[in-house]
């Protein structure tokens, strides 16, 4: 028979600590065999013309895309540093100068 104590997700050796959880699906899975599976089903969804095959300006586009995420700051610190500075705005412009911003 259980006890509520027994659900309690602490170890009695370790009562502080939480048992570590178990892996579970593909991730608990070697992963030679999760590589046959997904090969399985890439052959599957040929076999069965579900697969997506991306044309060459497709695959030119993606990559395009891909290659633009990880720089987005750096393209935007750039811009920053070649653009001239802009005319004061209005609330500049209406500041007294030792209000201004530099």
């Amino acid at each position: 028979m259980k006890t509520e104590s027994d659900n309690s997700p602490h170890t009695p050796e370790r009562p502080n600590q939480p048992v570590p959880r178990k892996r579970r699906g593909f991730a608990a899975m070697d992963p030679n065999r999760v590589s046959e599976i997904a090969r399985k089903g890439g052959k599957a969804a040929h076999a069965a013309g579900t697969a997506h095959e991306f044309t060459a300006d497709e695959a030119r586009e993606a990559g395009r895309k891909g290659g633009m995420a990880p720089h987005a700051r750096r393209g935007a610190q750039k811009k920053r540093e070649t653009t001239p500075p802009a005319a004061l705005t209005e609330m500049e412009a209406e500041a007294p100068p030792s209000k201004r911003s530099a």
